[in-house]
C-alpha cells in the first residue's frame, strides 16, 4: 500500500490571513483523513485515526470559539444558523466519543466511522453555506486575518493526540479524552483572540 500523506492541523505554516480559506482547506483535510482512516489497518489505521481525532477536535472547537461568535452577532438569523451547527456538532462529538474508546480493528469500528463521516460531511456544507459565506461578506481582512490567527493557534497547540494526565486523572475521567482535547483548545483560541 502507498503511504498516504495527509497534513496534520498547523503542520503547513501557510499563511492563512482569511478564516474562511483555512477552514475550507480543513474540511478537505478531514475528508482525505476519512479516506486514510478507512483505507489503512492495523497500527497506520489507529495513527491516521489519532490524527482525525485531533483535527476534528481542534478544528470544532475553533469554529465554537471563532466562527459562531462573530454569526451569532452579524449574521441575520445567526443564532438559528449557530444553534443548528451545534446540534450537529453535539451528535458527532457523541459518535467520536464512542469511536475513541473502540480499537479500530472492533467489527463496529468501520459501520460507525463511515455514519460519522457521513455526518461530518452534510455538518461541513451547511457551515460552508450558512456561515462562511456570510461571513467574508460580513466583515473585512482584518477581521478575517484576526480569526485566521485566533484558528492557527488552536491547531499549533494541540497535541497529536489526546494525552491522558496532562489534565488532572479527576478531569480527563470525567471529561475524556476528547473533550479535554477541546477544553485546552478552546483556552488558546481565547489567549489568542485576547480574551484569555
Amino acid at each position: 500500500m502507498t503511504e498516504l500523506r495527509t497534513p496534520q492541523a498547523g503542520d503547513d505554516r501557510a499563511e492563512d490571513t482569511d478564516v474562511v480559506a483555512l477552514l475550507m482547506r480543513q474540511h478537505g483535510d478531514i475528508r482525505n483523513l476519512f479516506d486514510e482512516v478507512e483505507q489503512s489497518e492495523g497500527e497506520e489505521r489507529r495513527e491516521a485515526f489519532r490524527r482525525l481525532v485531533r483535527l476534528l477536535a481542534v478544528h470544532e472547537t475553533a469554529e465554537e470559539e471563532v466562527v459562531h461568535p462573530f454569526v451569532r452577532r452579524a449574521v441575520d438569523g445567526g443564532r438559528q444558523v449557530v444553534e443548528d451547527r451545534l446540534a450537529e456538532e453535539k451528535a458527532a462529538k457523541e459518535t467520536l466519543s464512542s469511536l475513541d474508546e473502540m480499537d479500530t480493528d472492533d467489527p463496529r469500528f468501520l459501520p460507525l466511522l463511515r455514519q460519522l463521516r457521513t455526518d461530518v460531511q452534510e455538518h461541513a456544507r451547511a457551515e460552508e453555506r450558512y456561515e462562511f459565506s456570510h461571513i467574508r461578506r460580513s466583515t473585512d481582512l482584518t477581521n478575517l486575518a484576526a480569526m485566521a490567527k485566533a484558528v492557527k493557534a488552536a491547531e499549533a497547540m494541540a497535541p497529536t493526540r489526546p494525552h491522558p494526565g496532562i489534565e488532572s486523572g479527576a478531569a480527563n475521567v470525567a471529561l475524556g479524552p476528547v473533550a479535554a482535547l477541546m477544553d485546552r483548545t478552546k483556552d488558546a483560541v481565547r489567549k489568542a483572540m485576547g480574551n484569555g
